[in-house]
């Protein structure tokens, strides 16, 4: 009996260290993300399992072309998937099937062909600066993508997390690299 007890509380005493370091590196650190839906085909398809990492943005600026998990703004308890296209203090201009980028008076034509198809195009007419704090989001499948052509302007607070690597499925196991323009 007196083993039995022992082996109990020896154990109980593992599962409580183990979830004292678990619960906080998946609450604040690390956070598991399942993609559902088309917005960000190619690159990422429905039943992805993804980790978030939910650290490196505080402590520097989100960068354009890196994939993040954000809360909508339409409803916060929502989660989305969608690519940075447009940084604080810039304008974005989607016209033509292309996206340019504006700021300090210089003008340039984002190219996008390091992780979409050559023959995509951007579909909408959008003319936006963006302020302090605001980022402009695509998906990646920009036909069928609900994102800043439609719902605006995102703010840095509803920002989630980036991802990081995808763990599922296993022939796609990855870490994500972000573009360089």
């Amino acid at each position: 009996m007196k083993r039995t007890i022992s082996f109990f509380w020896e154990t109980g005493k593992v599962v409580i260290f183990a979830l004292a370091i678990v619960i906080p590196i998946r609450m604040f650190v690390f956070q598991p993300f399942l993609v559902r839906g088309e917005s960000m085909e190619p690159n990422f398809h429905q039943g992805d399992y993804l980790v978030i990492d939910e650290l490196s943005f505080r402590f520097r600026d989100p960068e354009r072309g890196e994939v993040i998990v954000l809360k909508f703004p339409g409803d916060t308890s929502q989660r989305y998937i969608k690519r940075i296209i447009g940084l604080p203090g810039e304008t974005v201009q989607v016209k033509d099937g292309q996206v340019a980028l504006e700021k300090n008076g210089e003008e340039i034509v984002l190219n996008e062909s390091w992780y979409l198809p050559l023959n995509l195009h951007t579909p909408g007419n959008t003319d936006i600066t963006l302020k302090e704090n605001e980022y402009f989001m695509l998906g990646d499948n920009r036909a069928f993508s609900s994102d800043s052509r439609q719902w605006g302007v995102l703010e840095r607070n509803l920002i989630v997390g980036r991802v990081l690597v995808r763990l599922f499925p296993p022939k796609a196991l990855a870490k994500i690299q972000e573009p360089s323009y």
